[in-house]
């Protein structure tokens, strides 16, 4: 079973997309915030760290040999004296290690700190992460000054501050930042869904506005507001729906136009017509008594005025259906008798040439006269340019939406219809062969069957069967679908 995905509506892209721009934006500017916050609280804690520190460890004076004693009470007089908070301060000299607190060695003081210590007599520093404690290291050589010398005496001083409470501090600030972005996102959803709705609305009703003209409606228009893209976007709708509105009106007048010379020069030859014929009726009863080459020319007069009134019969007809004033007078019938006595009205009876296949029992609500036309054109057009025999065949179908149906199945023992040639094959006036300027019949004969199958809610298709010869099938309802306000029969 093929899932489709849930579409996202464009008000829901909009508003996403702004919301995610609001908070990139609002995310950069707190990382970038946070980050300088963090390093101008650490940069000012070690600054005034490093720089008292510096201050304590010149004051202090080396004697020898050292005193452990003397040196920590001095060392415990410089961690009173830290800033911004007590330090714990150690000193090293040689072997010795004494410190102002109760162990004499530090584990946040490394290797790297204690030899850039006695390479740099200005001292250094270094920020430490201990087991998950950030730590502040200090570290200054005592000299010996003598004029504007200064020798290292050996003694370096270390100082160690936790810095814990500027971390909690700047993890408070980033807090406030985080609890801050969801306001922030709340509040930039209300110029989101004002920006997605001004946006939306033009294009609201550009879809109305298509919908409409497909549905026929081509005088409607959408109002322009504004210069921007969407402005103009409707000024070139409004102005392409007028030219379809005037291409559209030209194509219905010319259309209209032709239908009704067809219609009038129909009717003005149907009486003429009729005279013709009846004329013809008696040239053709004396052709016998003619000399040859007169009863040649009388039975080819007599031919051709006959095409001729078929032909007009058929353009009336479908000036009837392009019209819509082609009616159906339905009545249940016998489909099975009803096609046996197309048949026979057509001398179409001998099996050799027209073989049928019609089980009784099969009744349908239709126009009799209408189902007459499509049968005798089928039948006609396949003894015409299929060849014999031709076979009809009736069956009833599986019910399809609910509706049942019957199909009538014309297939000729031709060579069939041309790949090319099946798309066009109820097109009006269309030949199979560009060469051949004539035929037996009129060129609509075909054309008028779908327009009665399709009057009656039904299909008509052309194929050519599997040994051979062209199939045409006709499928209809056994009960004509009712029109919108029309009452069921």
């Amino acid at each position: 079973m093929i899932r489709r995905r849930a579409r996202i509506g464009l008000r829901s892209r909009l508003v996403l997309a702004f919301l995610l721009v609001a908070a990139v934006s609002a995310g950069t500017t707190a990382a970038l915030t946070y980050r300088e916050a963090r390093n101008a609280v650490l940069e000012q804690v070690q600054n005034t760290a490093v720089s008292s520190f510096r201050e304590q460890a010149a004051t202090v004076g080396t004697t020898l040999p050292m005193d452990r004693a003397a040196l920590q009470e001095v060392l415990r007089d410089i961690a009173r004296k830290g800033k911004p908070r007590t330090w714990v301060v150690f000193a090293e000299y040689g072997s010795i290690r004494v410190s102002s607190g109760t162990s004499p060695v530090s584990t946040v003081i490394t290797p790297e700190l204690r030899r850039a210590a006695l390479a740099s007599p200005r001292g250094v520093f270094q920020r430490v992460d201990k087991d998950g404690t950030p730590w502040l290291t200090m570290a200054v050589p005592t000299v010996f000054r003598t004029g504007l010398s200064a020798r290292p005496t050996g003694l370096v001083l270390y100082a160690v501050m936790p810095l814990a409470a500027e971390e909690d501090d700047i993890r408070a600030m980033l807090t406030s930042a985080r609890d801050g972005a969801l306001p922030a996102l709340l509040v930039a959803l209300v110029p989101a869904l004002l920006a997605a709705r001004s946006v939306l609305r033009p294009v609201r009703d550009l879809r109305t506005a298509a919908q409409r003209i497909g549905r026929g409606e081509l005088d409607t228009r959408i109002p322009a507001k504004g210069s921007d893209e969407l402005a103009d976007l409707a000024h070139t709708f409004n102005d392409t729906a007028l030219q379809l509105e005037r291409s559209v009106t030209e194509l219905r007048r010319a259309e209209a136009r032709a239908r009704r010379f067809a219609s009038d020069v129909s009717h003005e030859l149907r009486t003429p017509l009729a005279g013709m014929l009846a004329v013809t009726d008696v040239l053709d009863e004396d052709a016998e008594r003619l000399a040859p080459d007169t009863a040649a020319a009388v039975r080819l007069i007599s031919a051709e005025t006959g095409k001729l009134a078929v032909l007009v019969e058929d353009l009336i007809e479908i000036s009837r259906f392009d019209a819509k004033a082609a009616e159906l007078n339905a009545d249940e019938v016998d489909v099975a008798e009803t096609i046996r006595r197309t048949l026979a009205t057509r001398r179409w009876t001998d099996p050799a040439r027209v073989a049928a296949e019609l089980p009784p029992g099969i009744r349908a609500r239709l126009d009799p006269r209408r189902f007459d036309v499509v049968v005798a054109n089928l039948v006609g057009n396949a003894l015409r340019h299929g060849g014999a025999p031709v076979r009809i065949r009736l069956s009833e179908e599986p019910s399809d939406g609910g509706r049942a149906r019957f199909a009538v199945e014309v297939a000729d023992s031709g060579p069939g219809i041309a790949p090319d040639v099946l798309p066009h094959i109820f097109d009006r006036f269309y030949k199979a062969d560009a060469a051949r300027t004539r035929s037996a019949g009129s060129g609509l004969g075909l054309a008028i069957v779908r327009e009665n199958v399709r009057l009656h809610g039904g299909t008509v298709r052309a194929a050519n069967g599997p040994h051979g010869g062209a199939v045409l099938t006709v499928r209809m309802p056994l009960a004509i679908p009712r029109r919108d306000g029309e009452a069921a029969p």
